[in-house]
């Protein structure tokens, strides 16, 4: 593994005023798939780059080689982050980022790609499991905490994926528009809290177009926003290979392309800044943030680095079981007795579902599984314990055999313990899922052996919200996310009452995918609509009064809790001033256990359209049996406000407020009212009526949602032969010979590299190779294949042969040359 160790012997600004333009310019590109080449002339060092946010996924051999992607050093596997938003407990989350930093500095890694802070705007996005909530409020206080913690260490976060990235499908090509409103106070709050009270080090933009612009090359979200509003001052990172015009994202703002091409990209960016395409001021800036940032992780590189891998696995532990969510427990069932007779079923019990799929999946320290845990604790105690696998681990369709087997291993049970929940296929990086259901064989599992024994105790293992047809035939249910490498015992603890089940839901489940606006909308292919503007998860459940499987905030606990005495510090406020909200929790329950109080505010007779509610401040209290804490929060300025379109500003809007204190979005314990005064309120204006009553007829629809974006909002439609560009996904393109042509070479040379057969190429990579372009080519090649090439190779896919042919040859003259 190529990396230097020299550090700049002279500050920034004389090390760059030390920089040949070549050097400037070879900096602002990865040297390989992971790190920058640095500048050894003047004691640059290079440095190394690596996902990911539950764990230090370091690849292992030459960082350049493709080949080796599937092989990474070993590093402790955190539970991922919609397990680590349900602890809803910023201190943990800090004590997680702390221990991510200390493993990468100890692998000699100086910049850590994470946190995901996108909104789950639909639970079929196919990485909701690396990313926090469907609120910004707590998406956002979740990110801070997570990059305080890894910063602490000397290694920079990389806050991703910046902004409005919220499927995977056609992720590289889509372009998102949404309406003012629900850009700032959803899309983009959900980072601006974590850039402007964590300050990560690098922000990574995003593969999507914004508004027609892709996030790499958009200067009023990188420069306008990011820097000049939010005070960034760190560097702006492409996410990999998601740069377009390379000129052009360096003057918008992203500082840093990855992954690089070997220098072979280097001669066409010298051309641009020598003929002022790119101002030479730009690129000194860009050089200058690369340059900070080397310096701020220059103690992430000193030798000696070591970390405590039992501890680390502790704490993934801890962080497992604070995560876990306790939805249902009917009768008490839960906690077992080891004591007792007990049925363990399914095959996620021996064999864990405990990661994510596609960048973020890495290599375990060690892996603990809950049917291992359970049988040593049983057998510890006296018990019984049966097992039966049940399902295949990948099987969809269910098996009778296993099924009467599992069955007959939870007859006679004193309770069945029921492990079932997605497969990897179900949810990866790259591609999002088609329904909200579980694989059939593990539905019709859960059904069998609730006919047979009534006393089950459902376990899922999943990275987003699933359907639960069986829902009312079981007792008890376990929510237990994707709990990394501890996961397994951390559940095995929990099920028997050692440890209490800590979490809270930071998305809604709903009863049906049907129940969701974003499931009638469509996806594509050029065009993503954010039609539902503001109504996000509970948002637009809570507007509409829709009845769901388990509400935002949820989650029960072997203990009770019990509110009292709500106050306000105030009963009047002007615009600026801070509201104390306080209120008496006591634990009225024979155990320890830990509340999450929520609270959400209300506007009584609002002027501008808002949700019934919305979440604005949260804290995590731990209490013995009878113990009572007065629990004080603050209520800022913004969370009153409204973003006002028309003078492109906060503004909150005078009138009557509600505050509610609970325990969810829908088990609200206390309310309380405060008047507010404002001399500027915001601007109302006309909006269609399904934006003040989302059951108006008509629902979210095309037009209703361009009156409301108030701009022309572009064709959604493939595009046809003779239109096709340079970012045409290939398989929109089969009606060129070239272009099939082109694709199937693309398959072919992957299975090359990975040694597969094309048969065998995984979900994510063969997503990733339909979803491909010509100018991925360029990626793809390490720069090999160049831009006058992929531009002949466009105008033989449009048709256009002649000219196509011509630049074939002029493109072959300069590659001789």
């Amino acid at each position: 593994m190529r990396r230097e160790t020299k550090e700049p012997q002279a500050g920034v600004a004389a090390t760059l005023a030390a920089m040949t333009l070549e050097e400037k310019v070879s900096l602002c590109a990865g040297r390989d798939l992971w790190s920058l080449g640095g500048v050894p002339r003047l004691g640059v060092p290079s440095i190394v780059l690596t996902d990911g946010p539950h764990g230090v996924r370091l690849m292992k051999g030459d960082l350049g080689q493709a080949a080796n992607l599937s092989e990474h050093e070993p590093a402790t596997c955190f539970p991922t982050a919609s397990a680590l938003a349900a602890t809803w407990d910023v201190a943990l989350l800090e004590e997680v980022g702390v221990a991510l930093g200390e493993e990468a500095r100890a692998l000699g890694v100086s910049v850590l790609l994470g946190p995901g802070a996108n909104i789950k705007r639909t639970p079929l996005c196919g990485r909701n499991f690396e990313y926090f909530s469907e609120d910004p409020l707590l998406s956002s206080r979740m990110a801070a905490a997570w990059i305080r913690g890894v910063q602490r260490t000397g290694v920079a976060a990389s806050l991703k994926h910046f902004a409005a990235n919220n499927q995977e499908e056609r992720r590289t090509y889509i372009d998102a528009r949404v309406d003012a409103r629900a850009l700032r106070e959803i899309y983009l709050a959900s980072f601006e809290h974590a850039v402007t009270e964590a300050q990560p080090w690098t922000v990574m933009a995003a593969y999507n177009r914004l508004e027609g612009t892709y996030c790499t090359q958009h200067p009023w979200l990188l420069t306008d926003v990011l820097r000049r509003e939010w005070g960034f001052d760190g560097l702006v990172v492409s996410d990999w290979g998601a740069i377009d015009v390379r000129a052009e994202s360096l003057v918008a703002g992203c500082d840093l392309e990855m992954p690089g091409s070997l220098g072979r990209g280097d001669a066409a960016l010298l051309r641009d800044v020598r003929t002022g395409r790119v101002p030479l001021a730009a690129l000194d800036a860009a050089v200058t943030r690369i340059l900070q940032l080397i310096q701020r992780t220059a103690g992430a590189r000193e030798a000696g680095h070591t970390y405590d891998k039992e501890a680390h696995h502790a704490l993934a532990l801890r962080a497992a079981a604070e995560g876990t969510v306790l939805l249902k427990n009917e009768g008490g069932l839960l906690p077992v007795s080891p004591t007792s007779h007990l049925a363990v079923i399914g095959a996620f019990a021996q064999v864990p579902r405990y990661q994510g799929a596609g960048s973020s999946e890495l290599t375990p320290t060690r892996l603990e599984e809950a049917l291992g845990a359970l049988r040593t604790r049983v057998a510890e105690a006296g018990g019984r314990l049966t097992y039966a696998p049940g399902y295949g681990r990948y099987e969809d369709r269910p098996d009778p055999a296993l099924i009467a087997e599992a069955c007959e291993a939870a007859r006679g049970a004193d309770a069945v313990l029921l492990f079932v929940g997605l497969a990897e296929a179900y949810e990866t990086e790259g591609l999002d899922r088609e329904y909200l259901r579980l694989p059939p064989a593990h539905d019709a599992l859960v059904r069998a052996v609730a006919e047979v024994n009534p006393r089950v105790a459902v376990v899922l293992s999943n990275g987003a919200p699933v359907e639960m047809p069986w829902h009312a035939r079981v007792p008890a249910i376990l929510e237990a996310y994707l709990g990394g490498q501890a996961g397994g015992g951390a559940v095995a603890r929990v099920l028997l009452g050692e440890l209490e089940p800590g979490g809270r839901l930071a998305e809604t489940f709903p009863l049906h995918l049907e129940d969701l606006p974003v499931s009638a909308m469509p996806k594509g292919p050029r065009v993503l609509e954010y039609r539902e503007s503001l109504y996000v998860g509970y948002r637009y459940h809570d507007a509409a009064g829709t009845d769901v499987l388990f509400p935002f905030g949820h989650g029960l606990s072997y203990t009770s809790f019990a509110y009292a005495d709500l106050s306000l510090g105030a009963p009047r406020l002007r615009d600026g001033d801070t509201l104390e909200v306080s209120v008496t929790v006591t634990n009225t329950g024979p155990r320890p256990g830990a509340e999450v109080v929520q609270v959400y505010v209300h506007a009584m007779s609002p002027g501008v359209f808002r949700p019934p509610q919305e979440l604005k401040a949260f804290t995590k209290v731990r209490l013995a049996p009878g113990e009572s804490r007065r629990v004080r929060l603050t209520l800022d300025r913004r969370a009153f406000a409204v973003w006002d379109a028309a003078r492109e500003s906060w503004a909150v809007e005078p009138g009557t407020y509600e505050v509610r204190v609970g325990s969810s979005s829908r088990d609200v314990r206390a309310r309380a009212r405060v008047e507010l005064s404002s001399e500027a309120p915001p601007v109302a204006r006309d909006v269609p009526a399904v934006y003040r009553d989302v059951r108006a007829p008509g629902g979210f629809s095309h037009e209703a949602f361009a009156a409301l974006y108030g701009a022309p909002l572009p064709e959604n439609a493939h595009e046809v032969p003779g239109a096709f560009t340079l970012n045409t996904p290939l398989m929109d393109m089969r009606a060129s010979p070239v272009a099939r042509f082109i694709h199937a070479r693309m398959f072919a040379e992957a299975s090359k590299v990975l040694g597969r057969a094309k048969k065998d190429i995984t979900p994510v990579l063969r997503s990733m190779l339909q979803e491909a372009s010509l100018r991925s080519l360029w990626l793809a090649s390490q720069g090999l294949v160049r831009r006058p090439l992929i531009e002949a190779l466009l105008s033989l896919s449009n048709g256009r042969y002649a000219r196509g042919a011509l630049a074939l040859v002029r493109a072959a003259l300069t590659l001789w040359r």
